[in-house]
């Protein structure tokens, strides 16, 4: 969420960004809506101060009495007004975090690629779905039969190396100091929305569960952000290496890529969280994609590194990348992780902040980035590590993690 304060001094500036990210905000209604709700809170504590100053009176005359009531019946109209109008909070819900100026503007299409690295293979390899089901280690139809489409069972080498990654992902965050954390896999309404994770419309994400203020989360992220809501925190940059499972709905994102591992309703994921000082957030958002890369160069997996565009950002993101890797079967690359500064707009929504060096109250700035997503790491290393014999040349990053048999 945005300062109530910077929108009214950059109201222009605020509806601009918004238009280029593709998020649709009445940004004078905002302020109508905050100019009103201002007034009103002023004429009731100007009210309330004049009752207070006549119940002073230890004996009240009857004329005092009587203008004590109708101050009571005013401000009691006005707080029904006062209640209308604090609608004005939602719809300051709804307006998107900016973006720095050198964004590249446009939707997906502008995305900027700023750096690659390894060798992409010309030499196509089969998909990850069609090799995991003739190796019978993927299975989408029974997946299907049990929970649905886009659920699925792994089995035998697979998951193996599905844990593997995840053990190899939290201990590169330990190498850099963030500290592992489970976490709760449902979380409240607040918290939910105070991450900007319930959007309108056909891209919702969340399932929400029956008759319960609880929603399953679509990243670790969503419940460490809420961990130290309302609070004050001391000792930072505090870093998080958050493991469970992602629970997504994928409304609205079916489509040729979407096929197998690639769009699925749930998988694991380790997810690097960043609680830190407003002056080192962008320090923080470079170290996070270094340790992404680090990942990706130990698996040896090709990759590119994509700036992502305004239109592509979504509403909590200031400044976000991608890395993607290469696909041999489809001979280009695919998202695999991502790594977004959100600097205070999830922060002023949940309420966190930390006393800055003048003993202030600030609000800290958060971040976060994909260690692993296990889903989309399957495929990377299944098309980029198939062998003649269908088998698969496992990483060596991985075989400490693996039984014998699979290394």
């Amino acid at each position: 969420m945005l300062d109530i304060q910077f929108i009214r001094d950059n109201a222009e500036l605020v509806k601009e960004k918004s238009k280029q990210k593709g998020i649709e905000v009445d940004i004078d209604k905002l302020l109508e809506l905050d100019e009103t709700r201002r007034k009103l809170i002023g004429e009731v504590e100007d009210l309330r101060a004049k009752r207070n100053e006549l119940s002073g009176d230890k004996k009240p005359s009857d004329e005092q009495i009587a203008k004590g009531k109708e101050l009571k019946e005013k401000i009691s109209k006005l707080e029904e007004e006062l209640k209308k109008a604090e609608q004005f909070s939602e719809t300051l819900k709804d307006i998107p975090n900016i973006f720095p100026d050198d964004t590249p503007l446009g939707g997906e299409e502008a995305n900027k690629v700023e750096k690659s690295w390894g060798e992409p293979s010309k030499d196509k390899t089969i998909g990850h779905l069609e090799w995991g089901e003739k190796q019978g280690l993927i299975d989408f139809e029974r997946g299907a039969k049990v929970a649905g489409n886009k659920f699925y069972y792994l089995k035998g080498q697979l998951v193996e190396i599905e844990l593997a990654l995840l053990q190899f992902a939290l201990e590169i965050s330990k190498k850099h100091s963030f500290t592992p954390m489970a976490v709760p896999h449902l979380v409240n309404t607040k918290v939910m929305s105070g991450t900007g994770f319930l959007p309108r419309g056909e891209e919702k994400q969340i399932y929400k569960i029956e008759g319960e203020d609880l929603n399953l989360i679509a990243t670790s992220e969503i419940s460490i952000t809420g961990y130290h809501a309302d609070e004050i925190i001391k000792g930072l940059p505090i870093l998080y290496a958050g493991i469970s499972p992602a629970y997504r709905s994928e409304a609205g994102a079916y489509g040729k890529h979407s096929k197998g591992l690639y769009r699925v309703h749930q998988f694991n994921k380790v997810e690097l969280y960043v609680f830190c000082e407003s002056s080192d957030s962008e320090k923080w958002h470079k170290k996070l994609l270094e340790i992404e890369e680090e990942i990706c160069q130990a698996l040896k997996i090709p990759y590119q590194v994509v700036r992502i565009a305004a239109g592509d950002l979504g509403a909590p993101a200031y400044k976000k990348y991608d890395i993607e890797y290469w696909s041999p079967a489809e001979q280009a690359f695919r998202e695999l992780m991502s790594c977004s500064n959100v600097t205070d707009y999830q922060a002023r929504r949940l309420n966190i902040r930390y006393k800055n060096k003048d003993g202030l109250n600030e609000l800290v700035h958060t971040l976060n980035a994909t260690a692993t997503a296990t889903s989309r790491m399957l495929i990377a290393l299944i098309e980029n590590f198939q062998c003649k014999n269908d088998e698969l040349e496992v990483p060596e990053v991985l075989k400490p993690y693996l039984s014998r048999n699979n290394q």
